[in-house]
């Protein structure tokens, strides 16, 4: 399945339907009088939220979605049917933006989430409202309100607990598969994944979502490489996992470089908690990685772990951390105590 954030669609809800014009005539009563029924209001545009999706390529080949109006009145004052909702189905994480992307319309975060963005038309009144002292046969009418339109944006943030950044080759896709159910493709070059990964990662009883993006170089800000456009995708992590390759001839420069950018991207980034690790452990003898492990806890002032994704090496401790960022620690040793000690409430 192809990879889609963001989306252009039009989207219309429906016409009112018309007010009939209609006179009661039934045998032996005399002057029925108007009884033509209201018209149908017209079909809303719903957006909802759902399970299952985690992506927008459908909306690459449907781009036009309008909402049936509603029907016309009829005689014995019978309002006519209104139009069917349209609900159109997104990924969990879908905003809807104006079309000039700059106010956000809606946010959906939660599955079965719901939001009515377009209301349908109010159905036309029939003649039989429009009855007076002054005027007992009215034949006018109303023809249906007109429903709204609209050009929106889709853009999609997936939903993740925690959120892999580095740069190119860092071993970031080798770390998802490691610790999760993900088959990101892993190959010796940079730029090796071009969309977003999504794993679920288990430890210690306790699970969460772990996102992997695109490697940003410097310039990612202003477009280079792959760019930064996929930085949305963490937006809404709780804490953010920097890997630096320990093959870097300067980690300290690597690690300020992604820094730089997430502080350019903006949106909070370089403030939320950030755990870094040295990447790729398991090719550098265990002396140098202590060296260049300090050498990058003084850069940055926090404390580094060594990894290694094709070994294991160093991912409890790197998960540990994770958790503690994310607000689950206690629940995991609390779950890990239980396992352990064979407790059981009976």
């Amino acid at each position: 399945m192809h990879f889609l954030d963001q989306a252009k669609i039009y989207v219309r809800s429906g016409t009112g339907g018309p007010g009939a014009v209609s006179f009661r005539r039934e045998k032996f009563i005399e002057y029925g009088g108007p009884d033509g029924g209201d018209g149908g209001k017209g079909g809303d545009i719903v957006f909802e939220a759902v399970e299952g999706l985690n992506t927008l390529i459908d909306f690459r080949y449907t781009q036009h979605f309008k909402a049936p109006r509603g029907t016309g009145g009829a005689g014995s004052n019978r309002t006519g049917a209104g139009g069917r909702d349209l609900v159109i189905k997104v990924p969990i994480g879908t905003q809807i933006l104006d079309d000039d992307r700059e106010h956000v319309l809606a946010d959906l975060t939660e599955a079965g989430q719901r939001i009515v963005l377009l209301k349908g038309g109010d159905g036309g009144r029939g003649n039989a409202s429009y009855k007076s002292s002054t005027n007992r046969a009215p034949r006018q009418h109303g023809t249906g309100w007109p429903g709204e339109e609209l050009w929106v944006w889709l853009r999609l943030k997936l939903i993740a607990d925690a959120g892999l950044v580095g740069l190119p080759n860092a071993g970031k896709s080798t770390f998802l598969n490691a610790v999760s159910n993900a088959k990101a493709k892993v190959g010796d070059y940079p730029f090796t994944t071009l969309h977003p990964k999504l794993g679920v990662v288990r430890h210690k009883g306790v699970d969460f979502v772990l996102a992997d993006i695109p490697g940003l170089i410097e310039g990612a800000a202003e477009g280079a490489g792959i760019g930064d456009r996929f930085l949305g995708h963490v937006e809404r992590t709780r804490v953010l996992l920097h890997l630096v390759d320990a093959n870097n001839e300067d980690v300290a420069t690597a690690w300020r470089t992604v820094r730089d950018e997430l502080e350019a991207y903006g949106a909070g980034l370089d403030e939320k908690p950030e755990v870094i690790a040295l990447s790729k452990g398991d090719t550098i003898d265990d002396e140098l990685a202590g060296a260049l492990a300090a050498e990058l806890a003084e850069e940055s002032g926090a404390q580094v772990f060594t990894v290694s994704g094709a070994t294991g090496d160093g991912v409890e401790e790197v998960l540990d951390a994770l958790l503690a960022h994310i607000g689950q620690l206690d629940r995991a040793a609390a779950n890990a105590d239980e396992e352990e000690g064979g407790w059981s409430p009976l």
